[in-house]
């Protein structure tokens, strides 16, 4: 499993997740420029100790970052409140990667149109609501596909 982040924009977002990253013995890719300096102090302040432990790629674009994970027969979901199957709804495997998109404004149109629908999902909330913070809707996914492999390889 891995975490992918396009574009984020939020160092605490960013260091919070990738403490829970090497927490979970998964890795995490940044895709595209994020909008601050991977080595600024915020970031390294927020994953605490962890930020070197991390098993961090980056991509310079969501098309080498799809063509790479492809090659390697990974599956990638789209993490969007425009996902009409919920996470819920989804048998994850191990080679899955969750790519969850920008803090203000997700995922481009562009990234959803072309990809499977059903590799598109979603957290359930609140119709008034907007949005989950990123760091938590990172944790109720990979977790929730950590437990399934968990259950998995001992029932």
């Amino acid at each position: 499993m891995e975490v992918a982040l396009y574009r984020p924009e939020i160092p605490p977002n960013t260091g919070n997740i990738a403490r829970l990253c090497v927490n979970a013995g998964v890795p995490l890719s940044i895709v595209g420029e994020p909008a601050f300096d991977l080595s600024e102090k915020a970031v390294r302040r927020a994953g605490l100790d962890y930020w070197k432990d991390l098993d961090l790629t980056q991509f310079p674009s969501f098309e080498e970052f799809q063509r790479t994970k492809q090659r390697e027969g990974k599956r990638i979901f789209l993490v969007s409140k425009f996902g009409k199957k919920t996470y819920w709804d989804v048998s994850f495997s191990s080679q899955d990667v969750f790519l969850f998109g920008r803090e203000t404004s997700g995922l481009p149109e562009e990234i959803h149109k072309g990809h499977p629908s059903d590799q598109i999902i979603s957290i359930p909330m609140a119709e008034t609501s907007r949005s989950i913070n990123l760091s938590n809707a990172v944790a109720i996914i990979l977790y929730e596909a950590l437990r399934q492999e968990k259950t998995r390889t001992n029932p």
